[in-house]
């Protein structure tokens, strides 16, 4: 089996697009995840560059280097943790979780994230916490007490600093100017 990984699939929407791309390039592929396809052969040369063409079109980019293969890696499994709710305990060490799934030491991976990505990986996750938690403010459907027990904060009061801290206004101040500050996940 060979896999492929691809750059800025963030959503089960990227997956279904990468999945009619490959389709329509007619390349037979087993699973596709966030940010990997699992393929049962290997892609030839020309197969390979039209498939780097269609993907770059929908704003996705193959990735051959292992290192942004690690950097997509770990973006993707922050993704999955907080804008999913992948199953996985909010309290676990964000260290230990990524270095589970990429069977790579946390000090690499946070060495490699901070000088390719110009922030830090607790950085990343606290942006995607507070996009997630913005998501959630903008439903209405949770108080803010059930967001920040929802997101693994310790506290509401310990959300609210960082929300604060994060994007310059308090979470109600957000909720009044409802969707005004949203970004897209690939912008984070």
């Amino acid at each position: 089996m060979e896999k492929i990984y691809i750059k800025n699939m963030v959503c089960n929407r990227c997956v279904k697009a990468v999945e009619q791309i490959l389709e329509q390039q007619q390349i037979p592929y087993q699973c596709v995840k966030l940010g990997e396809v699992s393929l049962p052969q290997l892609l030839s040369v020309e197969e390979i560059l039209n498939l780097k063409d269609s993907l770059e079109r929908d704003g996705f980019q193959l990735l051959d280097d292992q290192r942004a293969q690690l950097i997509e890696k770990i973006k993707n499994t922050i993704v999955k943790l907080i804008h999913q709710q992948e199953k996985v305990l909010m309290p676990l060490k964000i260290s230990v979780l990524l270095e589970e799934r990429t069977g790579v030491s946390y000090t690499y991976l946070s060495s490699l994230f901070s000088e390719t990505e110009g922030i830090t990986v607790e950085k990343y996750l606290i942006a995607q916490r507070i996009e997630r938690a913005k998501e959630l403010l903008t439903y209405e459907e949770m108080s803010l007490g059930q967001i920040a027990y929802q997101l693994g904060y310790s506290s509401t009061a310990h959300l609210s600093a960082q929300f604060k801290k994060v994007s310059g206004m308090t979470p109600s101040s957000f909720k009044r100017l409802t969707m005004a500050d949203r970004k897209p996940l690939d912008e984070i």
